[in-house]
Parts: C-alpha cells; structure tokens; sequence
C-alpha cells in the first residue's frame, strides 16, 4: 500500500474510532512502529489527528481534565459502590497498584477501615493521605514519588514509572478518563498514562472501576487495551453497553447496590 492511501485509510480509522495505536497499526498495515508514527505525524501536520504518547487521537475529541477535588465529588454515590466491589474482590496479603483517580481513592478509604492485610503501592497523594493516618498494622503503604502534578495531587514522570517497575504486585486498581471507541483505556495527561500503563505491566491482574460516563468520553492518551484489564466493575451500564465491553474479551460485573453490599 501506498503512503497515501495508508493514510487516508487510518484518518478514516480516527474518524471511526477517535484514536488509534501505533501498535494496532502495526498489525494492521505491517508496517514499522517508526512508519507508523511518521504516518501520525503527518496527519497532525495536516490537522487530522492529535499525537499522543503511543497513537494518537483526533483533535477535538479529548475530554479536558478536571482537578481531584472536583473529581471527588462526582458521582460520589457510584464510586462508593464500586469501591465496595473492589475492596470485596481483595485477599488478605495482597499487594496491589492504586492509581491516581478519584475513584481509587475511595477504595482506599474503604481498605482504611477494612481491617484486611494488604500492602498499597500509590501515586496518588490523597490515597497516602488516607492511608498514613490509617492505625490498622496490617495496612501497609509504599508511596511512588516523582514530580507532583498538582492539578491531579499525584507524582508523575520517569522516576516514578521506574518505582512502578520495581515491584511486581498482585492486583492493579484503577480507573480512567474514558474508554476510546469500548476498546482503548485512556487518560487526560500523558505522564499519567505512562504510570498507569507500567502499574499495568507489573501487575498480575488489573480491575477496571468505571461508571457509564467513560463510555462518552476518553481522554487524548493512550493507556493500553481494553482487553489488557481482567475484570472490569461498571456501575450504571445497561446490559447492551455491558455486552459491547465484553466483546473485548473482558469479563464484565455489573455493580448495583446489593453487589456492593456483599
């Protein structure tokens, strides 16, 4: 295939999508990761696509990002729920990744008065807040530094993706800005990407907290697969929009309020 019909044919693919990977057009072109950035690159330089770290996305479809305090307070009933959920998918002596998102720092308020053994490795500094006061000794906390975003109140960069590949832990929890056309994880920040895709790398399973706004919205930078994430806990999906995630190959559990109470 011709430069030029390949493109066109991955700006129909953004179009479609709102975002594709450097490695999914690998696959699909067989092509070299470096044609395929150039391909992106031109396609930026002609204003039909934005370059992300790993792909790149269409140039006016990125949610903008919120601070955490605003975060926090949204949708504050659902994210307890699927806190909830997760904390109930834990086993005594696990070690586990809490990533930056709101909604993980309700499960660390959940695991803080637990009483489950469980040692937390995080970025997030509201998650080592809660965490530093808990007086459970069974509760223990390592904090991933680096350079603190202060919008997000997390630790981000190089030394920090390095702490992340230090360890290798049980279970990653995490959330995200939204979910690319039902298939690709993504963030509003691309140093956060980078932590949650290496916290995703160094974990034996990964569990998705979402609610049925991820669905309409993403973020402009990659994180990885949706088929990556081993189980995902959505909150307010309908069954239809439960059965498009699942054909990912992931498992799906619907949280309401009896599973959340379990």
């Amino acid at each position: 295939m011709i430069a030029e019909a390949r493109r066109e044919e991955i700006r129909t693919l953004l179009m479609t999508s709102g975002v594709v990977t450097v490695g999914e057009l690998q696959s699909r072109f067989g092509i070299s990761p470096m044609t395929a950035r150039r391909d992106l690159d031109v396609l930026e330089r002609r204003g039909s696509a934005r370059r992300t770290h790993g792909g790149a996305v269409l140039p006016s479809v990125a949610t903008p990002e919120h601070s955490f305090a605003k975060r926090v307070e949204v949708a504050t009933d659902a994210k307890q729920r699927l806190a909830e959920a997760a904390f109930g998918l834990l086993v005594p002596g696990e070690t586990i990744f809490l990533d930056s998102s709101s909604t993980a720092y309700f499960l660390a308020c959940r695991i803080a008065t637990g009483g489950l053994a469980v040692r937390v490795l995080s970025n997030s500094g509201p998650v080592m807040q809660v965490l530093t006061t808990c007086e459970d000794p069974q509760v223990e906390l390592y904090m991933i530094g680096g350079m603190e975003r202060r919008l997000t109140r997390s630790f981000v960069g190089p030394s920090s993706v390095r702490m992340v590949r230090d360890h290798f832990v049980d279970r990653f929890v995490l959330s995200v800005t939204g979910i690319a056309h039902h298939r690709i994880l993504t963030d509003a920040d691309s140093l956060e990407a980078a932590v949650k895709r290496a916290m995703l790398e160094q974990a034996r399973e990964t569990v998705l907290l979402m609610d049925d706004s991820k669905l309409t919205t993403h973020g402009g930078h990659a994180i990885g697969p949706l088929k990556d994430v081993s189980l995902v806990l959505a909150h307010g999906l309908s069954g239809e929009e439960a059965q498009r995630l699942r054909a990912n190959d992931v498992d799906v559990q619907l949280v309401r309020g009896e599973d959340a109470a379990r």
